[in-house]
């Protein structure tokens, strides 16, 4: 089981991983709690969430998630309003802000509510949270460089904003005339305080120490009744899934070899994912980055527009596309780390497919006509092109090493006595006339 949280502009993903161990998923919507809290997940952590345009997220989800034995957290924006509404049903509210609206300091949306980029691009905040502006005016005065008068007037303009205008350039510059607010936007660039990040790295850290065993909230949820609506909710949310994922493994079912490739595959990922897990071991962004060129090169996407309209057209978005790739990186490490065992199993593997015969005669009669490695006077890059273009039909790797080690080898040079040893051996026997 593994903890997952919902975050966009509050945090990037590089801040959440390095607190918790966690699966990241966008700002909260309508069903989403529901939907995670059926795949038997230790903890649930709601920092962002949608407020207009998109459906938010239904207290009775969490209520209901609680009641399946899941902790749920909250915090800096959307979680901290669902916790302030539900913490006395056992929802685990953390920060000042979740305080603030807990104890009717604050009451607005809007005190957390912020302008964003797309998915696309990050979740990107654009503006800045009134919660914020309120810390960082606060923390001015504190340090003596806005007089009390003039902190009061920016809260009181800015409060009268709509959240999507809430930018500190133009706020400056519709204040520009305020005693101290030339001293303020020097201090700003080193002063200026992230409310919201701030509880929200708060909850990641009362998380992990939930999951590791230090602090185990009280489980105080109430049963939740199955009214109409919550029915009508399920029933939506189950049928959505059913009529898209379920509906194209059962496309995939009707091709059986390649059902039984991809299960394969997807098994592998699985065990992958849980070894990784048990060693708290991350893929490195370097090898996300090559996972991700070698899809592109794979799939022909080579602009960056063209990678957007892929994700989209696979009902991807950036952060479930990023734990495509660090799958991927798991299976290669799992692999890697495994070399030394894994020719005897893939012995085993070519018996039970009937393949063993045929390449253990093929091995012999290459190792009767071979001659000493590297004595051959072949030129190299000769051989690396009729390797991979004329018999692989591809393009020469940018990266050999990394192409031999994902083979089981130890590097380039293993690589190309290997198919040094194929060149010479397809043809001499072209010459003898027994070539294959």
């Amino acid at each position: 089981m593994t903890a997952v949280v919902f975050v966009g502009p509050t945090l990037t993903l590089e801040t959440v991983t390095k607190h918790l161990d966690a699966t990241i998923l966008p700002p909260v919507r309508q069903g989403d709690v529901y939907r995670v809290a059926r795949t038997n997940t230790s903890a649930i952590g709601i920092i962002d969430g949608f407020f207009e345009g998109v459906p938010s997220v239904w207290h009775k989800e969490i209520l209901w998630a609680m009641e399946q034995g899941i902790p749920v957290f909250g915090s800096a924006s959307m979680g901290a309003l669902r916790a302030a509404e539900l913490a006395d049903f056992g929802m685990i509210g953390v920060g000042q802000i979740f305080q603030d609206y807990y104890n009717d300091v604050l009451q607005d949306d809007d005190e957390v509510a912020v302008l964003h980029s797309p998915a696309e691009l990050g979740f990107k905040p654009l503006s800045e949270p009134m919660v914020s502006i309120r810390a960082t005016v606060a923390q001015a005065q504190t340090a003596g460089v806005l007089p009390a008068d003039t902190a009061s007037k920016i809260l009181q303009i800015t409060k009268a904003m709509h959240y999507r205008k809430r930018i500190w350039a133009d706020i400056i510059s519709a204040m520009r005339d305020l005693p101290g607010i030339s001293e303020f936007s020097d201090w700003l660039p080193t002063g200026r305080i992230d409310a919201k990040a701030d509880d929200a790295r708060a909850m990641l850290t009362r998380m992990s120490e939930h999951l590791a065993g230090a602090v185990q909230p009280k489980s105080e949820a109430t049963r939740t009744e199955p009214t109409l609506m919550w029915k009508a909710l399920c029933a939506r949310v189950d049928a959505g899934e059913l009529t898209t994922d379920r509906a194209v493994v059962d496309e995939l079912r009707l091709d059986p070899a390649l059902y039984a490739q991809l299960k394969h595959r997807a098994a592998l990922a699985l065990l992958a994912r849980e070894d990784a897990s048990r060693r708290d071991r991350k893929p490195e962004r370097a090898d996300l980055i090559r996972q991700m060129d070698d899809h592109r090169a794979t799939t022909g996407l080579s602009r960056r527009s063209e990678l957007m309209d892929w994700i989209e057209a696979n009902d991807l978005n950036a952060d479930s596309y990023e734990t495509m790739l660090a799958d991927a990186a798991r299976i290669d490490a799992a692999i890697a780390s495994r070399a030394g065992s894994l020719e005897a199993q893939l012995l085993s593997e070519l018996r039970r497919a009937d393949q063993y015969t045929e390449l253990r005669d093929r091995a012999d009669r290459k190792a009767h006509r071979a001659i000493p490695a590297g004595s051959s006077g072949v030129d190299r890059l000769r051989v690396l092109m009729w390797y991979f273009e004329s018999r692989l039909d591809q393009e020469v790797p940018d990266d050999l090493d990394s192409y031999a080690v994902a083979l089981g080898l130890d590097g380039r040079d293993a690589f190309y006595e290997l198919i040094e040893a194929e060149f010479l051996y397809c043809h001499r026997g072209a010459d003898a006339g027994a070539a294959e």
